[in-house]
């Protein structure tokens, strides 16, 4: 049961590689910077290094400050799971970019509060979560507005050939950065398997997270990511915005900054808020009418139902299980 269940959970890594692509090459696929499928080989590569080195408080916040590890058997696991991999799917074939992150760790509360109510969910773990559904778009928004307007002003008496061809070079570095945060934020999986392995008894007194589990979690991810969710990237790269090299270098160097910090301090924010909301703050520097924003409406709106629905998804799976094992 251990064995499938941990297929399971890497499976949904999968899907959230395929689901997130968008979040790591939307913006240097849409300034051509590089192909689509080069792109997805680059952000695949830095996802799948960001196992090395850049810690686990993440996958630590997710595995015991959520729902108290207690309470978490194989059943709620499997139905977070299930849950989370549908919102996935329901979100991609609409285009909708909506965090897998909140989607597990909602399909986790609500399939925890569907067996033993709601004492079994850890407040503080929960506020750091939904007052970083505000915080990460907005600080996303600022960081890439910021840097826009910085920049513009340092190299607005060079050519725009010149500006062109330098942030050509540039975005390379940035949407590599841009993937290091991504993997390093997006350590869900992680949590899960580590809190499933710690109450089967088999991570002995003190929870923690096995490097093989970093390994094949980061694994799956970059080859879901190498697949590509190209409907996911044409909202994000193309609808939201029209953006240039340089308006992509400060997107993706905002949203690497705001992902890496988040990281540092074991929050588990939504990687697809971030840069949606730094390509946003790119794009309103411009003029308000730069951004689309009835594609912006849908992209709020899918950020919005993603935390009810899915919590709701889980506790029904649960439900049926629940009255087979009784």
């Amino acid at each position: 049961m251990i064995v499938l269940l941990i297929l399971v959970a890497l499976a949904f890594d999968f899907m959230n590689g395929f689901h997130d692509a968008a979040n790591s090459i939307a913006t240097v696929v849409s300034t051509r910077v590089l192909t689509p499928r080069m792109a997805v080989a680059w952000a695949a590569f830095f996802n799948f290094v960001a196992a090395f080195g850049f810690g686990v408080a993440v996958a630590t916040t997710v595995g015991k400050g959520i729902v108290a590890p207690e309470a978490v058997d194989h059943a709620v696991i499997f139905a977070a799971l299930v849950a989370a991999f549908l919102w996935d799917l329901i979100t991609w074939r609409y285009g909708l970019p909506s965090s897998s992150s909140h989607a597990l760790i909602a399909g986790l509360a609500g399939a925890g509060v569907a067996k033993a109510g709601v004492g079994v969910l850890l407040p503080a773990g929960l506020v750091k979560v939904v007052v970083f559904i505000v915080v990460s778009p907005l600080v996303g928004f600022l960081l890439g507005a910021l840097f826009m307007v910085v920049i513009i002003r340092l190299v607005h008496r060079a050519s725009p050939f010149t500006i062109d061809r330098a942030f050509r070079r540039l975005q390379l570095l940035s949407a590599a950065g841009y993937s290091l945060g991504h993997g390093t934020n997006d350590q869900k999986t992680m949590g899960i398997i580590a809190v499933l392995l710690f109450t089967s008894g088999y991570l002995g007194d003190k929870f923690y997270v096995p490097f093989w589990v970093i390994l094949i979690c980061h694994a799956a991810i970059a080859l879901g990511t190498m697949f590509g969710g190209w409907r996911i990237v044409r909202t994000m790269g193309m609808r939201l915005t029209a953006l240039q090299p340089l308006g992509g270098f400060c997107a993706e160097t905002a949203g690497a900054i705001a992902l890496l910090g988040s990281a540092t301090l074991g929050i588990p924010v939504s990687t697809t808020h971030t840069i949606t909301g730094a390509i946003v703050g790119v794009g309103s520097t411009r003029r308000l009418s730069a951004v689309r924003w009835g594609v912006a409406q849908n992209v709020v709106l899918a950020w919005v139902l993603t935390i009810p629905c899915t919590a709701t998804l889980a506790a029904l799976v649960y439900l049926p299980l629940r009255l087979l094992r009784a």
